[in-house]
């Protein structure tokens, strides 16, 4: 029975990974945990179970079941969440980077039992106090983890300034793998050697150390690099009310000067009026109306909405574009204003550089924002557009670079984050964007 207990001990630490990967996707499941815990764990430990009598059975190394085990985790892991695949990618093989450290270890420790006891390896496995070892190292990395993987890890994975980091860091836990695979002794027996075994055990607790360090450390640039990217967003969003402040007051300041000249003019069309000049009223009041400015650049009570729209409206005024603007927000929005402002901005910055390649006598965008049962702010843009979309696979390919487009994907980040939803269509030269974010 023990000797059956070993395999399958080396093989359950699937299950204190798979906990491990799952604690910063939280928000992220496709369905609630009780319900995926329910299925997902008695499932992997009766594979854990199966592969390792099978290995006891065949006296066969739990290397080919492992690995096995840990695909089959990764792939029920990545289809459960509601995250692109570069982020839960990552977060698996950082928890493996982590416990292929945590494998080196315990077999350093199996190798130095068995030199103590002065025994032979009894099979192609760790001894029982090494396997629970294992176990117990494995438990103790997941409740270490626990809090910056819930708060840091967790912040890291639902901001969108990241989405580059994503595509890069995977190389780093990849590396902490395959150091960890190419320390295998061919022979078991190599490891009980005083001074290889020594050696062994120091180079499984530096990586473990160092693996434990970078991690650190690029959570520490990360959060960093998010501080910037948010002061980055919140001066982009300044800047745009403090044009639209310009704006407003230049037009408040020109209808004031009008206001004082009325009286002037007054007299000036009573005069014509008298001489019964009528003709001259008339043209003599087209010029006074004309030369009374515009200030409806009033949109909704939700000053950052407010001043978003109202600078792409000015923008699209300048370049000859109608713009035409429904919003109905209260002062306090459910979601996040910086979120809202980052949907509103990407969103028409798109309308209007589509606009500004589209022919005059076709360029028009519209936008509408609501909040619906109080909880959902809807938002929805068109515009038309000349030329061709590219799209592939949902994704859209920049019309500005090579490449794929940024603002789409952000937009998308966002609706995601918030268990909301976004969808583009494109028919008719019209293309419409709708985002429900969820409060």
């Amino acid at each position: 029975m023990k000797e059956a207990l070993r395999p399958v001990l080396e093989l359950s630490v699937v299950l204190p990974g798979l906990l491990l990967a799952y604690f910063p996707v939280k928000s992220y499941l496709k369905q609630p945990p009780g319900g995926l815990a329910a299925w997902l764990l008695p499932l992997m430990l009766a594979l854990s179970v199966v592969s390792g009598l099978v290995c006891y059975h065949f006296r066969a190394s739990t290397a080919a079941a492992l690995a096995f085990l840990s695909l089959t985790a990764i792939v029920l892991y990545t289809k459960t969440l509601r995250i692109s695949l570069w982020k839960s990618g990552t977060i698996a093989l950082s928890v493996c980077a982590v416990f292929a450290c945590v494998n080196s270890l315990s077999r350093a420790v199996s190798a130095a039992i068995l030199m103590h006891t002065q025994a032979a390896q009894p099979g192609p496995w760790f001894c029982l106090e090494a396997c629970i070892f294992y176990n117990a190292l494995c438990w103790l990395a997941v409740l270490a983890a626990l809090y910056p993987s819930t708060h840091a890890v967790r912040a890291m994975v639902e901001d969108d300034n990241f989405a580059q980091t994503w595509y890069v860091f995977w190389v780093l836990p990849l590396v902490f793998i395959l150091l960890n695979l190419f320390m295998i002794p061919r022979y078991s027996s190599t490891l009980q050697t005083g001074r290889v075994l020594q050696g062994y055990m120091v180079l499984s607790i530096a990586l473990l150390v160092l693996l434990f360090w970078f991690n650190a450390i690029f959570l520490l640039m990360a959060n960093s690099l998010n501080r910037n990217a948010r002061l980055q967003q919140e001066n982009q969003l300044l800047s745009m009310q403090q044009r639209r402040f310009d704006d407003l007051k230049t037009a408040i300041e020109e209808a004031r000067q009008a206001r004082h000249d009325m009286r002037h003019q007054l007299h000036q069309i009573s005069a014509l009026t008298e001489s019964g000049d009528l003709e001259g009223v008339k043209a003599y009041l087209a010029k006074a109306v004309a030369r009374i400015p515009s200030i409806d650049m009033h949109f909704c009570e939700n000053r950052a909405a407010d001043s978003v729209v109202g600078y792409y409206c000015a923008l699209s005024k300048r370049e000859d574009i109608p713009f035409c603007a429904q919003l109905d927000l209260p002062e306090s929005l459910p979601v996040d204003e910086i979120d809202m402002c980052l949907v509103l901005s990407n969103l028409l910055e798109n309308t209007l550089e589509a606009s500004l390649r589209t022919a005059p006598g076709r360029r028009q965008i519209k936008i509408t924002a609501y909040l619906h049962a109080e909880r959902l702010l809807l938002i929805e843009t068109e515009n038309a557009f000349d030329g061709e979309v590219r799209e592939k696979d949902g994704v859209f390919r920049s019309s500005k670079r090579r490449g794929n487009g940024v603002g789409i994907q952000s937009v998308r980040h966002i609706a995601e984050k918030t268990g909301g939803a976004s969808t583009f269509t494109y028919q008719g030269g019209i293309f419409s964007a709708k985002v429900m974010l969820r409060g």
